[in-house]
């Protein structure tokens, strides 16, 4: 008679999910009190850190300066892919910054800001990639989600547009006169209270998204939802902040694209700030250990 085989012993159990509680629901981190006008300290900040490392930080502007540049170039008498590409810009923005809130962090730890920083920024993903496929995609996912987002504006836009101007618009010109400085119709007003509602979940979504996916293991709902408790944590001071983004950011565009070259470093900067004041992340690990860090 053959004896029966031990039983196999049982498999270790895994290693927790920092994502999860032991009941199986997302462990999002805590938001901290702050003051009304803190946004303003954000953008000292962010001017500071700018001033630390003056030569990196305004290249990310000249660059995003210089492709806004030849967009408008490119697209100055086809109004619709102009709006896309400035649309898409103002979207997918914040992962684009992503080596500035690396830039943050580094001044913050007191470690160096060069171009090598920069490239482990990037370099760090594609790692990732290979070693945790899970935390390589949430910064993919979440930029895709943006580029759906900023895709469903231009759609919504141009069928309001289409079907209400009073004529056919082609042009920048044509948007101006037909539409902006159209007395005899609401649509430029519309047009800019539907862009306001579509933009409010948007930024609610992404405003402190991508540095907490840079900095902590934390997947892109978690991060998503983080950014919304915060909203809906602060919502006087984060109306505050939304609307320095969007002043900034249109002083930047209307002045040809040359204030970019301040602007969006100085923003990014201060969005590492804004995420470092808002979000409690002592119980949350980081995405890279510290001996690694870049």
């Amino acid at each position: 008679m053959t004896q029966a085989s031990p039983p196999p012993h049982p498999s270790p159990n895994p290693l927790p999910d920092p994502a999860q509680t032991k009941h199986g629901r997302l462990n999002l981190p805590g938001v901290l009190p702050i003051d009304g006008k803190q946004p303003l300290f954000w953008l000292y900040l962010g001017l500071k850190d700018v001033c630390h490392s003056p030569w990196l930080s305004l290249t990310h502007g000249l660059v995003m300066a210089m492709g806004g540049g030849l967009i408008t170039w490119l697209a100055h008498d086809r109004f619709w892919l102009l709006a896309s590409a400035i649309s898409g810009f103002l979207v997918v923005a914040p992962v684009l910054a992503t080596s500035l809130y690396a830039m943050s962090r580094a001044i913050e730890r007191n470690e160096a800001v060069n171009l090598r920083l920069l490239f482990k920024t990037w370099m760090q993903w594609q790692t990732l990639h290979n070693n945790e496929p899970v935390s390589y995609w949430c910064l993919v996912r979440f930029g895709l989600l943006l580029g759906l987002a900023g895709t469903g504006w231009v759609l919504t836009s141009s069928a309001l547009i289409t079907l209400f101007a009073p004529v056919a618009i082609h042009t920048p010109m044509d948007f101006i006169h037909h539409v902006v400085l159209n007395q005899n119709s609401y649509l430029f007003e519309i047009w800019l209270l539907l862009g306001g509602l579509m933009a409010a979940p948007v930024f609610a979504s992404s405003v402190v998204a991508i540095p907490l996916l840079l900095d902590r293991q934390l997947n892109t709902l978690q991060a998503v939802l983080t950014s919304w408790k915060v909203v809906l944590t602060h919502p006087l001071p984060m109306v505050l902040w939304a609307t320095l983004i969007m002043t900034l950011s249109m002083m930047g565009i209307f002045s040809f694209f040359i204030g970019l070259i301040v602007v969006i470093p100085l923003l990014g900067h201060a969005s590492w700030h804004v995420y470092r004041d808002l979000v409690d992340t002592r119980d949350i690990p980081e995405r890279v250990p510290h001996q690694e860090q870049i």
